[in-house]
């Protein structure tokens, strides 16, 4: 079928009442579906990718042979210690869940509010919740040591009337990350469905026609399946919204409602919401800049999407950075001397250096954005974003260390250090996660071709408008 040529379309036009979207050089709908589709059909599989994949799946080994070595040993492998009971794996865990906030905002927070830049970004974006969901989701189960017992975390009905405390905000993380994941994942999947149609249809082999027909669920895109489509696409979006604020919310009362110095203070849900999307979108930022540049996709990811991700990062990195000045000025203000001390020995106490890496990466490098030629140029994005993504672990890090390692009695006191297992556990998440999304990056559509066809200006449709 002949395809026409569109007119290019870089800014965004505004017209009283309507917005619209970002797009994306000379592309036509066909083009669109070639550059996508290629990644996922050509036999010849990519040198840069082969290469990130293998040293990927290394890593992710070097994880499950931890693991596995922490089964048979016990969890004195970790640096784990008194007073600092909780250390890394909920460091990792807390980590990873912030990871995955950017993918359900860029899809449902964005496309409620009809930001149709999100188009080019939010598949890529809703696998990596996905994958950091998955490798959150690791770290509780290990970290309770009798691993044999973990069923218990959920509540089963059982003969024994062993039931978990429904108070303890551990349990609200079972519930709140669960549901999370499933609504992430559904999410996902209804989003792909007409794009595995479009594999379907395209597919060379009985095997990949006979897996994409079963994943399409019998899509034919007519008039009524587009509108049941769009429905129910609507509803996950506003079911998966209120999760972005809760999932994180909870998590941070993990810490709020305890009362240790440090931890027991009411503005940490807001302050670790705006931190997790804060090092989501540097983690898409840090995922996406290369797979444009491995796959040739700079006319589907523009830099102007790049630059509007940069912005977000500059709005929660200074929030993030007024949540750091004010947890100070509460715990002067509230004159309770063990908060006082929590607060001074996190930057001048033993940790003094992860607590002003936390500062330098979170706080002062997201400012550079302000500078246009930075927050355009790939490169420096990709630096940034790497920096951000190493100052929200250190923020875990400072928060869930210093506030344990010093407790009320000095002659509790001690100075966690991590062992190698604790380091290579670290390292090999990191493996799991790039595994994934690299299969998911080879096997699937990248960006979502039918969102992006919606927003595109029509032939001949001089305003750029797509009514």
């Amino acid at each position: 079928m002949a395809t026409t040529t569109l007119t290019p379309y870089e800014e965004v036009r505004e017209t009283p009442g309507h917005r619209f979207p970002i797009v994306l050089g000379n592309n036509t709908y066909h083009s669109v579906t070639e550059k996508i589709c290629r990644i996922a059909e050509d036999p010849k599989v990519n040198t840069y990718w082969l290469i990130f994949l293998i040293i990927s799946m290394a890593l992710a080994s070097m994880f499950v042979s931890c693991v596995f070595y922490l089964f048979f040993t016990g969890v004195g492998v970790w640096g784990n210690m008194n007073p600092v009971f909780w250390a890394w794996p909920i460091v990792n865990f807390v980590f990873w869940v912030g990871i995955g906030h950017a993918g359900t905002l860029i899809s449902a927070i964005l496309f409620l509010f009809r930001q149709n830049w999100r188009t080019s970004i939010n598949r890529a974006a809703e696998a990596m919740t996905i994958f950091a969901v998955v490798c959150a989701g690791i770290f509780p189960g290990i970290h309770i040591g009798r691993i044999w017992f973990v069923y218990f975390l959920f509540p089963y009905p059982n003969t024994m009337l062993m039931w978990p405390q429904f108070r303890s905000p551990l349990l609200w993380d079972v519930f709140a990350v669960s549901t999370y994941a499933t609504t992430s994942l559904l999410f996902w999947y209804m989003g792909m469905i007409p794009d595995f149609a479009t594999f379907r249809d395209r597919a060379k082999s009985r095997v990949r026609q006979v897996v994409f027909s079963v994943l399409s669920l019998g899509w034919t895109g007519s008039a009524r399946g587009w509108h049941r489509y769009e429905r129910a696409y609507l509803l996950l979006a506003a079911m998966a919204t209120p999760l972005v604020l809760s999932v994180h919310t909870i998590v941070s009362f993990d810490f709020a409602v305890s009362q240790v110095p440090g931890w027991h203070t009411t503005i940490f849900p807001p302050y670790f919401v705006a931190g997790a999307i804060f090092s989501g979108f540097a983690m898409v930022l840090t995922l996406m800049i290369p797979v444009r540049a491995i796959f040739g996709l700079q006319e589907l990811i523009t830099v102007r999407h790049l630059e509007h991700m940069c912005k977000i990062i500059m709005l929660t990195g200074t929030m993030v950075g007024y949540a750091y000045g004010i947890e100070f000025y509460i715990a002067w203000y509230g004159g309770n001397p063990y908060e006082g001390f929590a607060f001074y020995n996190r930057a001048f106490g033993p940790y003094w250096w992860a607590y002003w890496t936390m500062i330098s990466c979170n706080v002062i490098s997201p400012q550079l954005f302000w500078i246009k030629s930075i927050r355009t140029n790939p490169i420096a994005i990709f630096i940034i974003s790497i920096f951000v993504n190493i100052g929200m672990w250190f923020e875990r890090f400072v928060i869930t260390i210093t506030s344990l390692s010093r407790d009320y009695l000095p002659s509790s006191w001690g100075y966690f250090v991590p062992t190698w297992v604790d380091i290579m556990m670290l390292v090999g998440s990191f493996g799991i996660f790039f595994t994934l999304f690299l299969l998911f990056l080879r096997l699937m559509p990248i960006v979502a071709m039918a969102e992006i066809k919606s927003v595109m200006p029509m032939p001949g449709d001089g305003d750029g408008a797509h009514h």
